[in-house]
């Protein structure tokens, strides 16, 4: 075997069937697996068969030899062996409520912890009902929520809308800090903003698996991962839900955090009234506070323990405060 070579066994995600690759690097692996399952290159990842971690370039260098991996197409997804799992499951879906009733008389009995541990998590993943949308298709979903919400889509806009409204009302609300005499222009960009925000529903697609830029967030059927804390480029975790899925997973999503990398309170905020106060005839470059404010530009999705509430010591591109000519207003 060439130097620097190392041996892998790689499969499929519709498969079981495993093939030994030998490969120096994680490009060559992926062309190689490409070739060999016949998968289209361009948009083909490598995750781990174990728990569905996406390799990197680094990553790949520290696995030790002979470990399995998925090779995933475009728009496909890996929750690790997991999968395997409820593939297996999957054969059984028409007998799926009599599989949930026979495991809750069993866990209503148990008494050892481990096994109470898998009989519960055996319940929660046979509940769950990631295709459904409509309210009429999964009607447990949507207990505790308000009649309005006809569609599951609906309401996970809503909650990504609510969070920015509670940005904007925080911006708003901060005049009282703002020198007297630069009141009235911190109030223009303020409606300057909040108009933007209307104009594109208060992001809202965010959370909205049906829309394109709820792909900056989650990923296949509204699987959201997390980003991992500010300072990190990942989830040392790997936490990952679908609040789509069940009315538990819906709920335990409202308790993950959209953390402003430059911090809102410490940062941004006050230099958008600072260089309203100093701005000497310059026209503050309010898009870029918007960016941070308001757009996945600054803001991480993270598990509620992922989320660092310290200060994070980063600041504002002094370079972008203010206009420098004319520039195109339009801002994502």
């Amino acid at each position: 075997m060439a130097e620097g070579l190392r041996p892998f066994r790689l499969r499929g995600r519709g498969g079981p069937q495993k093939f030994g690759v030998a490969a120096g690097s994680l490009r060559g692996l992926l062309r190689k697996g490409c070739r060999l399952l016949q998968v289209p290159l361009a948009g083909s990842r490598l995750c781990l068969y174990e728990d569905g971690t996406e390799l990197t370039e680094s990553y790949f260098r520290a696995l030790p030899p002979q470990t399995e991996l998925v090779l995933l197409g475009p728009g496909e997804s890996w929750r690790g062996c997991a999968s395997d799992i409820e593939q297996f499951l999957a054969a059984f879906s028409s007998q799926r409520d009599a599989v949930v009733e026979a495991a809750r008389k069993l866990l209503s009995d148990e008494r050892a912890p481990r096994r109470q541990k898998l009989l519960a998590d055996l319940i929660h993943n046979l509940s769950e009902n990631i295709l459904a949308e409509e309210r009429g298709d999964d009607e447990k979903w949507f207990e505790g929520l308000e009649s309005r919400f006809k569609n599951k889509s609906s309401y996970m806009r809503y909650s990504c809308e609510s969070r920015i409204r509670s940005y904007m009302k925080e911006v708003s609300s901060f005049i009282s800090n703002v020198h007297p005499t630069a009141r009235d222009a911190y109030k223009g960009i303020i409606d300057l903003m909040s108009d933007k925000l209307k104009s594109v529903k208060y992001n809202g697609c965010y959370f909205d698996r049906r829309e394109e830029e709820a792909a900056r967030l989650c990923t296949t059927e509204g699987w959201f991962s997390c980003q991992g804390p500010f300072d990190r480029d990942d989830c040392p975790c790997k936490h990952s839900i679908n609040p789509y899925s069940n009315r538990e997973s819906r709920i335990l999503f409202s308790t993950w955090n959209l953390d402003h990398i430059i911090e809102k309170k410490r940062a941004v905020v006050p230099e958008l009234a600072e260089a309203v106060k100093t701005r000497d005839g310059r026209e503050v470059n309010w898009e870029y506070f918007y960016q941070l404010l308001f757009t996945v530009h600054n803001l991480k999705l993270v598990h509620i323990a992922c989320h660092k509430k310290t200060n994070h010591n980063l600041s504002c591109d002094k370079t972008k405060i203010y206009r420098k000519g004319k520039q195109n207003h339009e801002i994502s």
